[in-house]
């Protein structure tokens, strides 16, 4: 089999067997063909696209191009729930031990944040002492103890994705939804999961910015999930403003606690309890969505949920007082109020200006590799809808350095637009798919 051929034949259009999709993914992961090729067949992808059996052949070829988890230890259902990111998009940390704390088993594999979105791992590595890193029988320990263990993604999971998206990135080519869905549900399969629940996110801060792009590429997961024999299901969830009122992964990791204790945001409580509600019934444990969130709804009102959260800390080595007192997490010394310009209703407050503000003061990464401050960010003290006042606090910020907050005051104040009629408020929740 030629790479040349493969180029010609998607080139112009065709669709490609999966014995060729095969050969194309294990010639990437070793390295057998040139980026140049690689590249090519990328751009002939964008332009193309690819039928849902490519997508799904692909998706699997990915998958198995390295390690494949086995949760089979783990008894009952394992579901798995995927944000495609966010700005203050902290629902891992609220979902997970929901769902656990109502017999779903929760084995998720999480990764770090990059540039405006943050991650799972920076958030939850914010709580002293709790490893992330955790061998695989220990893994499987934790999930039958506690029913939920959040870790690190393997360095060994899909390579043949990490080499295509690196490819993506600079040739222009990371839209393609076939490739998208090829790369979300590639990690999806290979983390074992039974059972899928895919929150695409819509708006300024998200990757999707139309709701046409967001329900095809939510259908076409979907689609390709069911097709793997993974139960999958979608909710298309509104970015147009940051989620909760804390962006930043310690204050993330304050909010979620008072989401778990009953208390906080309201937008980011319905969203959390839909979310744990939607893998409540993937895994078969209500009849439907209604029983399933008057279940949900149950576990954080008799404190089950914020148990679980503290079961998992303590099991995964972070220190669980913390979460009883969360002024023990770290905070950066550096505050900072920013006040509202005029008066009015803030119309729109562009949630990937206030991700970019919230990394200017420390708390994301532009490169991989980058260190980040844990108790950096901002805490919102008025959000998209509001009516405020000229000179009413509006915001705070914590950096390390006064330097660093006065720079990220100009980012988030081009955040805001305040006029004098209030806005329409779109929906939390926009369109479900499968569920």
């Amino acid at each position: 089999m030629r790479m040349y051929d493969i180029l010609h034949k998607k080139r112009e259009g065709g669709e490609l067997s999966t014995e060729e999709i095969s050969w194309l993914v294990r010639a990437v992961t070793e390295g057998s063909v040139p980026d140049y090729q690689i590249s090519a067949l990328l751009m002939a992808i964008y332009f193309k696209g690819m039928t849902p059996d490519e997508t799904v052949d692909l998706t699997w070829e990915m998958a198995r191009s390295g390690d494949m988890a086995d949760l089979s230890p783990i008894p009952g259902v394992k579901v798995d729930k995927h944000s495609t990111g966010g700005v203050g998009d902290k629902t891992s940390l609220i979902v997970g031990p929901i769902a656990a704390a109502r017999g779903v088993k929760i084995a998720k594999m999480s990764g770090r944040g990059l540039g405006h979105t943050g991650g799972t791992v920076d958030k939850l590595e914010s709580i002293p002492g709790l490893h992330m890193d955790v061998p695989r029988e220990r893994f499987y320990e934790i999930v039958n103890k506690t029913g939920i263990a959040l870790v690190g993604q393997s360095g060994s999971l899909c390579p043949a994705d990490k080499k295509l998206y690196a490819l993506r990135d600079v040739t222009n080519t990371v839209d393609s939804l076939p490739l998208i869905a090829a790369s979300i549900m590639s990690k999806k399969l290979a983390a074992g999961a039974d059972a899928i629940l895919l929150d695409v996110k819509l708006g300024s801060g998200a990757f999707m910015k139309t709701l046409p792009e967001a329900v095809e590429l939510a259908e076409l997961m979907v689609d390709t999930g069911n097709r793997a024999e993974r139960r999958t299901a979608a909710m298309i969830t509104d970015m147009d403003m940051p989620l909760g009122r804390c962006i930043g992964n310690a204050l993330e990791v304050r909010e979620a606690v008072e989401i778990l204790r009953g208390d906080g945001d309201s937008r980011l409580t319905e969203l959390s309890l839909e979310l744990a509600a939607g893998m409540i019934t993937l895994a078969g444990l209500a009849p439907d969505n209604s029983s399933a969130l008057a279940k949900a709804r149950e576990t954080v009102a008799s404190g089950s949920a914020f148990k679980t959260l503290c079961d998992m800390v303590s099991a995964q080595g972070g220190d669980a007082s913390c979460l009883e007192d969360t002024s023990k997490l770290p905070l950066s010394p550096w505050e900072l109020t920013v006040s509202a310009p005029e008066s009015g209703y803030i119309t729109a407050l562009d949630a990937e200006t206030c991700g970019l503000a919230a990394m200017e003061l420390g708390a994301g990464r532009e490169n991989k590799d980058d260190e980040i401050d844990y108790g950096a960010g901002i805490v919102l003290l008025a959000n998209k809808g509001a009516a405020v006042e000229s000179g009413q606090p509006i915001a705070k910020l914590y950096a390390q350095s006064e330097a660093q907050c006065a720079q990220a005051k100009e980012r988030f104040l081009c955040a805001i637009t305040i006029e004098k009629e209030r806005p329409d408020v779109q929906p939390l929740i926009i369109k479900r798919i499968g569920i």
